[in-house]
């Protein structure tokens, strides 16, 4: 009995908006603290002092773990984000031999834990996991595409330009740098063009058709997810508050029938 309490008083503790807050707190100052250790002025001025306040917020991390863990034991690992924080101090963890040591600069990701505290971050990341199954559709079909343009422009132009067409691999990557928009014209193109003049009509729609169609395409799904995030975010708060009202509304009219005379109730009751 003691057991259960003191879990339910350690679980009702960590989930205090205040302790949640300076856990938040301490996320954002590891983060800063970790970005001013890959700055050797920094270092040079107060690395002792980086360094202590490093292993001082990862004390706390492992401290805000164990206490989760004591309190919700197997139902910790039910939760994305706990998880997320289980394996990230684990890795912290992780003594520095054999090149491993890298893997404790992952502990700046447990920043990412503010995307479930902002109600706007957190609408963006459930509308890119909603468009997921879409996006994959496009993903194949712009795969599909990518693939008969490597190959047309592989036999095209694969003998007069060799680094850019020259295998279907090469030409891939050129059509993904013409797809970005980034040095298309003056970079790819227009050479191309000055050898095959006609070349135009092979690019022109392969553009019109990536970078226009199918990236919008995608651009589409993760608006329209993100709206229905949002419009399932709004139904729930007044789902809740129409519980809330309806709670209020039945309280309120327990107390009346109490404030009631007995003579009344029974004259009811009779009735």
């Amino acid at each position: 009995m003691t057991g259960g309490f003191n879990r339910a008083a350690v679980a009702a503790f960590v989930e205090k908006p205040r302790v949640r807050n300076a856990i938040l707190a301490v996320i954002v100052l590891n983060a800063v603290v970790l970005g001013l250790e890959t700055s050797g002025t920094a270092m040079a001025a107060a690395g002792p002092l980086l360094v202590a306040l490093d292993q001082t917020c990862l004390a706390i991390f492992v401290l805000e773990l164990v206490a989760k863990l004591f309190a919700y034991r197997g139902r910790f690992f039910r939760e994305g984000w706990n998880i997320f924080d289980f394996v990230i101090v684990g890795i912290s963890l992780v003594p520095s031999v054999d090149g491993l040591s890298v893997l404790r600069s992952l502990r700046i990701l447990r920043v990412l834990r503010a995307i479930s505290l902002v109600p706007s971050l957190r609408r963006v990341i459930e509308g890119l996991i909603s468009a997921l199954p879409g996006m994959a559709s496009v993903f194949a079909l712009m795969s599909l595409i990518f693939y008969i343009g490597a190959v047309m422009a592989t036999k095209l132009f694969g003998s007069a330009f060799d680094e850019w067409f020259g295998t279907i691999g090469r030409s891939a990557y050129s059509l993904f740098q013409i797809m970005t928009l980034e040095s298309w014209s003056m970079g790819i193109v227009r050479p191309v063009m000055d050898v095959y003049p006609w070349a135009w009509g092979f690019f022109v729609p392969f553009i019109l058709v990536t970078t226009f169609a199918v990236v919008n395409l995608i651009v589409g799904l993760v608006v329209n997810s993100m709206q229905d995030a949002h419009s399932e975010e709004s139904n729930a708060q007044t789902d809740e508050y129409r519980d809330a009202v309806i709670g209020r509304l039945a309280r309120i009219e327990e107390k009346l029938e109490a404030l009631e005379p007995s003579d009344v109730r029974q004259g009811r009751t009779g009735t």
